[in-house]
């Protein structure tokens, strides 16, 4: 998609003086990068052939189209707001208070969820050596949580002391997490390649449902997401209608073609004798740390060595940063006046630290009702997309209400494309499953009901108005995203038809998407003729603070 830049008679920007413009194309892509190759190369190869088979590259491919289109939204609303945590703030100007504080308790999920999801990949390989730390369901024994519990306070201790020193290693921590997957592609497909293994049952032997469920269930969209770390960066990029775009898109292409090339020499290194109960119920030795099992199985062993390395260094960083994140969400919330302003005590180095250990206390419970990763990755991959959902609802509304901001990339068909996005957010969401989305639901309900304590008992004197008015359409669209996941067909471990999640199956295939697209337009218009009028949206956006780092 071309550039296109907004007239030049638009007022200037509010400059923010704690911005540099320093970062260029190559940086800003490995700010998206490192947050895309993270623990799903670890398992998603794996788990999509499970639940479809060769037809799992269709899966990657379908994917990454989908993120592609929801990062385009994204490139102009970061580029046009330059503001720490964004994607949660988007729906805050178009909506008001009401919608901004759902949706900065959607992003609150996501990175809470996150650290516990990459502790539990680390743990996953682990115990091929340690087969105390899980049962033979892949589950975390009691030793297994307490060890849980020492990863997850590791965070919390560095996070409260070597931050700093974690954010100056990123750029060598990026290089060796796109390093070990391309070289174990490389190994692999050079030590053996099955190519009759492609044609096993057929190409799709479960369908497309299989196809389908892949997308949201096996960690695809997981480990495509985080391409908004460069829009993020948007305020200090040295051009960005230029590098923006191209960095989102090129950091999505670069994980997409790395993931792709995971899944082709993986199904190609699989031993004959892993198929002896079906693509479903693949086996061979070391399956909890897939590609080490692999590995080792073609006589690689020093690469299996190097596996297990990169198995506890890479989700390591990325529970880190995700760490980080959900104590500056929580400390977001507290400064809009959501939460109470406990959550903005600070330590002497400038750190939350009542947001971190909240953050950590939540993050120990989540084990518990998602005790495997494939479980966890529904959860995240449903937080993930609800909250970047708000974004195209948001796009099309601040097109009216901030129409002479300048836009220093403009999304050319814009108001074609927002829509668009808003359907395919809600059809990942609607792949995950059921048993995910009730989950999801009873978070939601949590955090509405703790949001709703602290405004009725007046925790934080900046609470702002609610905005009802304009947050009119957000209950319905919840409820009936979960209305019609119960009447759908597809389960956290695959279609509803062969797995009992609660699931009813009674829409069919097919005109279930269409029954999503439908309701999905229904919001989206709804959304837009009761958005904020556009001076409220000015004071909105005028009264946010640009704090770097915040």
């Amino acid at each position: 998609m071309p550039v296109e830049m907004h007239p030049a008679v638009a007022p200037a920007a509010p400059e923010n003086p704690g911005l540099r413009r320093e970062i260029g194309l190559i940086g800003l892509i490995w700010t998206s990068e490192g947050s895309i190759i993270g623990s799903g190369w670890l398992f998603g190869a794996l788990l999509a052939a499970q639940a479809a088979g060769t037809a799992a590259l269709i899966s990657w491919g379908i994917g990454a189209v989908a993120i592609i289109i929801l990062a385009f939204v994204h490139a102009e609303l970061g580029a046009m707001y330059p503001v720490a945590g964004g994607t949660a703030r988007f729906p805050h100007y178009a909506f008001g208070s009401a919608a901004g504080a759902s949706f900065g308790w959607f992003s609150w999920l996501q990175a809470v969820a996150t650290a516990p999801i990459e502790v539990m990949a680390s743990l996953d390989y682990l115990s091929v050596h340690a087969d105390w730390v899980q049962t033979g369901k892949n589950q975390l024994t009691t030793a297994g949580y307490g060890l849980a519990v020492a990863f997850m306070a590791f965070f919390v201790i560095v996070n409260f002391f070597g931050i700093r020193w974690l954010a100056h290693t990123n750029s060598v921590a990026t290089w060796w997490k796109v390093a070990v997957p391309v070289f174990t592609i490389i190994v692999l497909a050079a030590t053996t390649f099955h190519g009759e293994n492609f044609g096993y049952q057929g190409f799709a032997p479960f369908g497309a449902k299989g196809v389908l469920s892949a997308i949201s269930t096996s960690g695809i969209i997981f480990a495509l997401i985080g391409f908004e770390q460069a829009d993020q960066l948007a305020g200090e990029s040295r051009n960005p209608a230029r590098d923006i775009p191209r960095a989102v898109i090129g950091s999505i292409l670069v994980g997409a073609l790395i993931y792709l090339a995971l899944q082709v020499v993986f199904i190609a290194a699989l031993p004959h004798s892993a198929f002896a109960h079906g693509w479903a119920n693949l086996t061979f030795s070391g399956k909890a740390g897939p590609f080490a099992g692999l590995a080792a199985a073609v006589g690689v062993g020093w690469l299996a060595t190097v596996l297990y390395i990169d198995a506890v260094i890479s989700p390591t960083g990325t529970g880190l940063i995700y760490t980080t994140a959900a104590s500056r969400v929580s400390y977001g919330l507290s400064r809009n006046g959501y939460v109470p302003p406990l959550f903005e005590r600070t330590t002497k180095r400038g750190v939350p630290w009542f947001g971190l250990l909240f953050a950590f206390l939540i993050g120990l419970i989540v084990f518990l009702p998602f005790p495997t990763w494939q479980k966890m990755v529904g959860f995240v991959t449903s937080a993930s997309v609800l909250m970047y959902a708000g974004a195209p609802l948001a796009f099309g509304c601040l097109r009216k209400q901030d129409p002479h901001r300048p836009r220093p990339y403009r999304l050319p068909g814009g108001m074609f494309w927002a829509p668009v996005a808003f359907i395919v957010s809600n059809l990942i969401i609607y792949w995950a499953g059921w048993d995910t989305l009730w989950r999801l639901g009873v978070a939601i309900v949590i955090g509405y009901l703790l949001l709703g304590a602290s405004a009725l008992l007046k925790l934080n004197r900046r609470a702002p108005h609610p905005d009802w008015k304009s947050a009119q359409w957000l209950p319905v669209y919840l409820l009936g995203m979960g209305l019609i996941s119960w009447q759908g067909g597809y389960c956290s471990t695959g279609p509803a038809a062969t797995t009992s999640c609660g699931a009813t199956d009674t829409l069919p295939l097919w005109w279930d998407m269409v029954i999503i697209a439908a309701f999905s337009l229904v919001i989206y218009f709804w959304a837009q003729a009761v958005r904020l009028p556009a001076e409220e949206t000015q004071e909105y956006i005028g009264s946010v603070e640009v704090v770097p780092g915040v």
